[in-house]
């Protein structure tokens, strides 16, 4: 996929690094979060499910999240699985959880999770040790912890089941260029519905080659890679997966890498 002089990314120097930034919405968008951007950032990725899933918003569809429970899917689905390596950050997820289910949250710039404290939507709190390397939709992965959930408890057991979406968004540059393809191949055996569900990628993208080649640039400080289009779309392709829809994220602060989110099965 990518020239394989580009350095690859090291889980543990990763997770070192968000484990140094704070649990808040500034520290995970790198400075930008007490301005538009988790707002414009939150709406496009709600327009574009409810472009492609209508239904979402009148079925329960079980949809796993890497970061945008509360914001985005929260908004449109009943029943959220949210992953997370990083201790602080789940730590932080619990607690807005368990507060929500409580009707409060201690910091006033925060909601409550919509439908937690009538119990009319679930979210469950999974760790994984590393990032995604290790995790499996289907939850058959050795080293992936459950933590606790918030809001209703279904009588018969869900533990098991598959998703509807598997929603991923800025924690695939963590993965390294075979670790993505064996993850997106896993995502598509996790969909309940392989006609029906979806997978969506929502990343920052650098720039093709000048003579039109895919491209990942390394950067140390965080040991992630950014990948061009093509890059992703080689990673797609690499693991069987069909694009069905992309769309560019508009209304970013000027200067930032271009977001992009994608639709595939």
């Amino acid at each position: 996929m990518a020239d394989t002089s580009t350095p690859q990314p090291v889980v543990n120097d990763g997770i070192d690094y968000w484990n140094s930034q704070p649990a808040t919405y500034n520290g995970v968008l790198g400075g930008f979060g007490n301005g538009s951007l988790p707002r414009i950032d939150a709406l496009g990725s709600r327009q574009l499910l409810m472009y492609l899933m209508p239904e979402l918003c009148t079925t329960s569809a079980p949809v796993l999240d890497g970061r945008v429970t509360s914001d985005v899917l929260l908004h449109l689905v009943h029943d959220v699985v949210l992953v997370e390596p990083v201790e602080i950050f789940i730590q932080e997820a619990i607690k807005r959880g368990q507060e929500s289910a409580n009707g409060s949250v201690s910091d006033p710039a925060l909601k409550v999770w919509k439908g937690i404290q009538d119990k009319s939507k679930s979210v469950t709190f999974l760790q994984g040790q590393g990032t995604l390397q290790a995790f499996n939709p289907t939850r058959s992965a050795d080293g992936v912890k459950t933590l606790g959930r918030v809001g209703y408890v279904p009588e018969v057991d869900d533990s098991e089941s598959l998703f509807d979406v598997i929603w991923c968004q800025w924690c695939l540059g963590h993965l390294s260029d075979a670790d993505l393809v064996e993850f997106f191949k896993r995502c598509k055996t996790g969909l309940r519905d392989p006609e029906n569900g979806l997978i969506v990628v929502k990343e920052n993208l650098c720039s093709d080659t000048d003579d039109g080649e895919p491209l990942t640039v390394f950067d140390e400080s965080d040991s992630s890679l950014t990948r061009s289009d093509l890059a992703w779309k080689k990673a797609f392709e690499d693991a069987g997966l069909t694009l069905l829809y992309e769309q560019t994220q508009l209304g970013f602060p000027v200067g930032l890498f271009e977001v992009k989110m994608y639709a595939l099965r």
